[in-house]
């Protein structure tokens, strides 16, 4: 990305953030964070990567919620950002901390069993 794109990309993501803030109650939209946005060489199409705090169908929820509201984001944000054109939003669900919660399950699961297979005696003496 060029330094403008990403320039241009910083700003949105924080004016988006902003008016999720304002305007998107976290009770009917759960926990929202814009954690990346790409921006289109041409500014023309910004992707915005959203986590979304809860379960998968809160999930779900939330990001269909925000494609009924899209209009309404990118009008706000054409409001508050100067630009020559305002770009066309596309949301993506960011199941990134997801994906580390789940490794970090997994390693910690591999230390559990391989601690077990190198103290075995530990754990005979505990049991009896």
């Amino acid at each position: 990305m060029s330094v403008r794109t990403e320039k241009v990309a910083s700003i949105i993501r924080e004016e988006v953030s902003i008016i999720f803030q304002r305007n998107f109650p976290m009770e009917e939209y759960g926990f929202m964070t814009v954690t990346e946005v790409r921006m289109t060489p041409d500014l023309k199409t910004a992707k915005l990567y959203v986590s979304v705090f809860g379960d998968a169908a809160r999930k779900q929820k939330s990001l269909a919620l925000l494609e009924a509201q899209k209009s309404f984001i990118r009008s706000t944000l054409g409001h508050n950002i100067h630009i020559k054109f305002t770009p066309t939003l596309v949301f993506y669900l960011d199941e990134t901390i997801d994906r580390a919660m789940n490794l970090e399950t997994i390693f910690k699961k591999i230390h559990k069993d391989e601690e077990a297979r190198s103290h075995p005696k530990d754990n005979d003496a505990d049991a009896a």
